[in-house]
């Protein structure tokens, strides 16, 4: 897969530390361990991040000028520490101004300095004040908070920081000999915070050990000690993951704006024969009914066909752009006009749906071009003529991934290259049920829009986090701002996700689409999907994927965020699955809402969502074992238990309240449109989320 940021580790400048454990060998032949950073380093490309090692020659323009991150282990003198021998420990004026350039640009820099850092003969000090920190030469001791009784192995207080996390599931961290920091800033631009620093007892007191500096779009952080990282250290307390929350955050910035840049507008923005066939789809759907038939005694045929003419001339002029399609462009021809010389009546495009077979060629880029008259889903609810060109989204990681571990021949991920009205909504998916045709055809394929969904839940979880003032770990901060990164997190977890319907201690109909039942039945189905995938995501853990956590993020901050504040509450199935998620947090003590302020535990939250996978799983296995009514009823019993059903609800009142003697339609029917309302925490973000939400509509990326 690709690399999520590309970090630079110098090693030109006498560094103590080398990622090579070869170097670290010759400089310390004793104890390689204590001059290596080898294992923070191949942390770091587990993690997703490509890590290079800038071995020789000045740091300028050109070494910084594709990478996100450049960190500067401890460099020294020979007469202070075994060293890379390589270079001087002082940067030169250029290199100070050429790394203030790159991180005013957007990059990232971490600056690892050290105890008493005067003596080693490097300038760090002076780079590091240009971002408003200094860097003090001295060595902090701390008997009260020592780590093994040492008084200079100092524990420090981890600070989370209101906005960003840079703590975010570490419970501890350990400073050998450090040094300490304080904040020297004389400008607006810059924004400093303390991430971790000494206690109240310690000499000095309540001083910096890491802080961050953000100045225009970049990031810095600034550690006082080097050693808690190294080959010897970083497997202590949490400092492997202290590590890679420091190193994701400060290159997150760089790498998301490089993603966005490299977006640019599809061939449809500009083409001709497009725009005139979208303005006759656009002209033609008025004049339609809700089931796609045209009144000719309110319109005439003259007129109407007459679109239909400017549209098979079109669908002809843009086929070569689709030599895969011949046949089925054909039929989209032939049903246009046998729809307009029957009098324009329900059309049916069974024919044309038929030969529409994406699910036959899922190859990275390739695109198809459709014309039908469908509904689109959250979107347009009649079935208008719609024109849309697709881009199957394949890469060679997911279609491994398919392949090995989660086939779904139907899946088929895509993004929007052209699209007429009825998509520009909420709507994200293009199914084959929604084509309107004269009989029920096999259904071979679903298409998920990813960049859509990846689009929708970045601008929302965002400003919902913003709103409630959640502080994020780096890993989802990256996921909120990379549009690529998230649009391969849907796509994987979709994937999972769909397959997860039809596998398990299940009905005999898993995606219910062919049952009436209650509509926490429908929610519980997807929570358990989600769940499902969830757990799942620590397998990926395991073989190295490492868009595995980002999906228990996307997850977790989607069925919170979106999904429970988006729609109406009317059998609002899956806006019930983000409020189960969140009250099983919240009962869990994993989610606290505390001084209007949202706090989430990473530590216990993964814990937390399997425990709840397993509950959920066992009302399946169950479930088997009860009649149908006793199954809806144990399920309410359930969601009730998490989310307070509504007061004048039947349900809640038990079977004796339940018209049993009747059809299960009667025992659907006295379920509330809104069985289960939003507590007062949802009620109120709901309303401060409504604008943004509605600015979504049509939203690609």
């Amino acid at each position: 897969m690709r690399p999520l940021a590309r970090v630079l580790i110098d090693e030109s400048h006498r560094q103590a530390w080398s990622t090579r454990p070869e170097i670290a060998a010759l400089m310390n032949p004793v104890n390689p361990a204590d001059a290596s950073y080898a294992l923070a380093a191949a942390a770091t490309m587990r993690a997703g991040l490509d890590l290079r090692v800038h071995e020789a020659g000045p740091i300028d323009d050109d070494v910084l000028a594709d990478i996100d991150a450049l960190v500067l282990p401890h460099a020294a003198d020979d007469a202070w520490e075994h060293t890379t021998g390589t270079g001087s420990p002082r940067l030169t004026s250029d290199e100070i101004d050429a790394i203030e350039r790159f991180v005013l640009a957007g990059g990232g820099l971490v600056i690892l300095a050290e105890t008493e850092q005067a003596k080693y003969g490097n300038n760090f000090v002076d780079l590091a004040a240009r971002f408003g920190v200094a860097i003090d030469n001295t060595t902090v001791q701390d008997p009260t908070h020592a780590y093994k009784d040492v008084p200079t192995w100092v524990l420090a207080d981890l600070v989370r920081g209101p906005k960003h996390d840079l703590v975010a599931q570490v419970g501890e961290a350990c400073f050998y000999r450090a040094g300490s920091l304080h904040g020297v800033v004389a400008s607006d631009l810059v924004a400093l915070e303390t991430v971790a620093r000494t206690s109240d007892q310690a000499d000095p007191a309540r001083a910096g050990l890491i802080m961050s500096s953000t100045l225009t779009s970049g990031r810095v952080v600034v550690a006082s000690d080097s050693d808690l990282f190294g080959d010897d250290s970083i497997t202590d307390l949490d400092h492997l993951q202290l590590w890679l929350n420091l190193v994701t955050w400060a290159a997150g910035s760089r790498a998301a704006s490089r993603q966005a840049m490299a977006s640019a507008p599809t061939w449809t923005a500009t083409d001709t024969v497009w725009a005139q066939l979208v303005d006759a789809i656009e002209a033609i759907r008025p004049l339609q009914s809700k089931d796609g038939s045209i009144d000719l005694s309110e319109a005439g045929a003259s007129e109407a066909g007459a679109y239909i003419d400017r549209m098979c001339a079109a669908i002809t002029t843009l086929g070569p752009r689709f030599p895969h399609q011949q046949e089925h462009l054909t039929a989209t021809v032939d049903d246009l006009r046998a729809w307009a010389n029957g009098g324009f009546e329900v059309p049916d495009f069974v024919r044309s749906l038929q030969l529409f077979r994406p699910d036959l060629r899922r190859e990275n880029g390739i695109e198809h071009f459709a014309v039908f008259p469908m509904y689109t889903q959250n979107g347009n609810p009649n079935r208008n003529l719609e024109a849309v060109v697709t881009r199957t989204f394949w890469p060679d990681w997911l279609a491994k991934q398919e392949a090995l571990a989660y086939d779904n021949a139907a899946f088929v991920p895509i993004e929007f290259v052209g699209f007429t009205a009825g998509y520009d909504t909420h709507s994200a998916v293009f199914f084959p049920e929604t084509v309107a045709t004269s009989e029920t055809v096999t259904f071979h394929w679903g298409g998920i829009f990813c960049d859509r969904e990846a689009a929708r839940f970045r601008v929302v979880a965002r400003s919902a986090s913003d709103t409630l003032r959640l502080s994020l770990p780096p890993d989802v901060d990256l996921l909120l701002n990379d549009q690529q990164l998230a649009q391969e997190t849907f796509v994987l977890w979709d994937l999972i996700h769909d397959r997860t319907h039809s596998r398990g201690d299940l009905p005999f109909d898993p995606f219910m689409i062919k049952q009436r039942m209650p509509y926490w039945m429908y929610a519980l189905e997807e929570l358990r999907c989600d769940l499902a995938t969830y757990r799942e995501t620590l397998t990926l853990d395991a073989q190295d994927v490492y868009l595995g956590r980002f999906i228990r993020h996307a997850i977790v901050f989607d069925r919170l965020f979106r999904f429970t504040v988006t729609g109406g509450r009317t059998r609002n199935y899956d806006g019930l699955a983000g409020q189960i998620i969140f009250a099983w947090l919240h009962r869990d003590d994993v989610l606290r809402w505390t001084d209007n302020t949202l706090t989430i535990d990473w530590d216990r939250i993964t814990d937390s969502m399997v425990a709840l996978c397993d509950v959920v799983e066992a009302l399946y296995r169950g479930g088997i074992d009860r009649s149908r009514l006793a199954q809806w009823l144990a399920a309410h019993e359930f969601v009730s238990g998490l989310v307070e059903a509504h007061p004048a609800s039947v349900w809640a009142k038990g079977a004796e309240a339940l018209p049993l003697d009747g059809e299960p339609k009667e025992l659907v029917d006295v379920v509330l449109p809104d069985e289960f309302p939003l507590n007062v925490f949802y009620d109120a973000l709901q309303r401060k989320l409504a604008p943004t939400i509605a600015a979504t509509a049509g939203i690609v990326a």
